[in-house]
C-alpha cells in the first residue's frame, strides 16, 4: 500500500473518499449530509460506516462516512481504529484508491498511517491466493512528518509480525542472527557456541543443547553522540519450543514458532531506530536457540550455572525462556546501561491472569514501570503491573542449588519475575510478559489471527521519549 499526503483530497478522482462524522455534527460533504444524516439518520457512532454512490457529483466515485463518536472523546488511538476499520471496509469493496478527509482537530497522520498499515497486513507469503489490498490511500489535514513516522512504526510492526509468523524451519537462530546483521545503522556482533561457553552462559547453552540448530547470542547496538541515556532491550529468542524432555502436548506445540516474539520485537525496534536518530544508546540482545527433546537435551534435575555464577536446578525443561533470559540479563547489566527491559512470551500463567487484552509488567523501579505503562497507553498497548513479593521466591528454593527454574503453579508469572530478578544487578529493570498478546488464535480488534508485533509501539516510543 502506498500512503500519500495531499492538501486537496476533496478533488482527487479516487474510488472512495472517506469522510469523518462526529455524533451530532455534519460531515465535510453535502452529499453525505443529505443521504447519510438527513435521509437515513446515520448517527456517526464510533466504528459505524455508511457508503453512498456519488454519481459524478464529486470526483470520487463513492463516499464512505466513518463514524468517529463524540468529538470530545476522539483521540489518536481512536483515529487509528477508525482508519483501520475504514481500510478494512475498502478492502471488502475491492477499492484500489481512497482519500481520507478527516476533520480530527489534530494531526492524526502517524496513528492513521499505523491503522492503515495494520489493516493492510496479511501473512500470505506461502499462499497461492494473495489477500485483497488497497493500492493507494491519501491523507488530508495531516503533515508529511507524521505520516513518515507512522510508516516507520508500521514497517517495524510488519517486520516483527512477519518474523514471528514464519515457520520455525525458516526463523532459526541462524536466521535471526543473519537478520540482525543486515540492519542498517546498527552495529551487530553474533557470538557462536564456543564464545558463549567462554562467557559462562551455562543456563542459555543448556536450553539449546538438544537441538541441531546452533545457538546464537546476538548483540545489536545503536549509537549516537553524547547519549542522554543507555538502554538495553532483551527479547526472548526461543525459535521453537517443544518443551524439551518435559514435552508439550501436540496442540500446545502448534504455534510455538511464536516463542521468539520477544526477539522479533527487539529486531523490529532496532530496525526503526536509524529513521528517528534518538539521543539514546540502545543495545538489543537476543539469546537465540531451540528447546528440543533429544538424546543431548538437558534434563530435569540438572544443575546449571548462569553467567553470574548462580546455580539453577532444572525442575521443568519447559520453563526454558527464563534460563536464556537469565544469562542475557547478566550480560546486559555488565554493559553499563541505565535501564534494562526484557520482553518475552514467558508464562501461560500471565495469559490466565490477563488474557489477550494486556501484557504483564513488573520490575525493580516503580517510576520506570509506570512510564512504560503510560507509554503503552498512549500508543494503544495495555500493560498491567504484577507484584513481585519476596514470598514468591519461596517456591523456587532448591535443596541442592541456589534456586529452581520453576515453583508453584500459583502466581506463575510473578514467580518467573522474581526468578529473573536474581540476575539483575545495579540497574533499573522491567520485565514484560507478552504471552497473551503476542500471538492471537482468532482475529481481535486491529489484528488478524497470528502474530501482533506486541511491544513494538511501546518500546520504540519509550526509547524516543527517553
Amino acid at each position: 500500500m502506498e500512503i500519500k499526503v495531499s492538501n486537496d483530497v476533496k478533488n482527487l478522482a479516487v474510488d472512495v473518499l472517506v469522510v469523518s462524522m462526529f455524533e451530532g455534527e455534519k460531515t465535510s460533504q453535502e452529499l453525505a449530509n443529505t443521504y447519510a444524516i438527513d435521509r437515513d439518520g446515520f448517527k456517526g457512532k464510533l466504528g459505524q460506516t455508511y457508503l453512498l454512490q456519488t454519481y459524478g457529483q464529486i470526483p470520487a466515485a463513492k463516499i464512505l462516512v466513518a463514524g468517529c463518536g463524540k468529538r470530545d472523546e476522539f483521540c489518536e488511538n481512536e483515529a487509528r481504529t477508525v482508519v483501520y476499520k475504514s481500510v478494512k471496509k475498502l478492502q471488502q469493496m475491492y477499492a484500489k484508491t481512497a482519500a481520507f478527509d478527516f476533520e480530527a482537530g489534530f494531526d492524526y497522520g502517524k496513528f492513521g498511517t499505523i491503522g492503515a498499515m495494520l489493516a493492510d497486513y496479511a501473512f500470505d507469503k506461502y499462499k497461492s491466493e494473495k489477500a485483497t489490498r488497497v493500492d493507494e490511500i491519501t491523507f488530508g489535514n495531516v503533515s508529511e512528518e507524521s505520516v513518515k513516522a507512522g510508516k516507520t512504526f508500521g514497517n517495524a510492526m510488519k517486520f516483527t509480525r512477519d518474523l514471528a509468523n514464519e515457520p520455525a524451519a525458516y526463523a532459526t537462530p541462524s536466521k535471526l542472527a543473519e537478520t540482525a546483521l543486515s540492519l542498517d545503522g546498527i552495529e551487530t556482533r553474533v557470538y557462536e557456541k564456543d564464545e558463549i561457553e567462554k562467557m559462562g552462559m551455562g543456563a542459555f547453552l543448556a536450553v539449546g543443547q538438544g537441538s541441531v540448530q546452533p545457538p546464537k547470542f546476538i548483540h545489536m547496538k545503536y549509537t549516537c553522540p553524547n547519549p542522554k541515556k543507555r538502554i538495553a532491550i532483551i527479547g526472548k529468542g526461543i525459535c521453537f519450543d517443544s518443551g524439551g524432555l518435559d514435552l508439550k502436548p501436540p496442540a500446545s506445540m502448534l504455534t510455538m514458532r511464536d516463542d521468539m516474539s520477544g526477539a522479533a520485537c527487539v529486531l523490529g525496534v532496532m530496525s526503526a531506530l536509524k529513521e528517528f536518530h534518538p539521543e539514546v544508546e540502545v543495545h538489543g540482545l537476543i539469546a537465540a536457540c531451540e528447546n528440543m527433546a533429544s538424546g543431548s537435551a538437558y534434563k530435569p534435575g540438572d544443575i546449571l550455572t548462569a553467567k553470574n555464577g548462580k546455580t539453577i536446578e532444572v525442575d521443568n525443561t519447559d520453563a526454558e525462556g527464563r534460563l536464556t533470559l537469565a544469562d542475557a540479563l547478566v550480560y546486559a547489566c555488565e554493559l553499563g546501561v541505565d535501564e534494562v527491559i526484557d520482553i518475552a512470551t514467558l508464562t501461560g500463567a500471565c495469559m490466565v491472569a490477563l488474557g489477550t487484552a494486556a501484557a504483564g509488567i513488573m520490575g525493580n523501579d516503580k517510576d520506570m514501570v509506570n512510564r512504560i505503562i503510560e507509554t503503552g497507553k498512549n500508543v494503544g498497548e495495555k500493560y498491567w503491573e504484577l507484584p513481585m513479593f519476596k514470598e514468591y521466591f519461596d517456591s523456587l528454593k532448591s535443596d541442592i542449588a541456589d534456586m529452581k527454574n520453576t515453583g508453584s503453579r500459583y502466581g506463575g508469572a510473578q514467580t518467573a519475575g522474581v526468578f529473573l530478578q536474581e540476575f539483575v544487578k545495579d540497574v533499573k529493570w522491567a520485565h514484560i510478559d507478552i504471552a497473551g498478546t503476542a500471538f492471537l488464535e482468532k482475529p481481535e480488534k486491529e489484528f488478524i489471527k497470528g502474530a501482533t508485533g506486541s511491544g513494538v509501539r511501546t518500546l520504540l516510543s519509550y526509547i524516543l521519549n527517553s
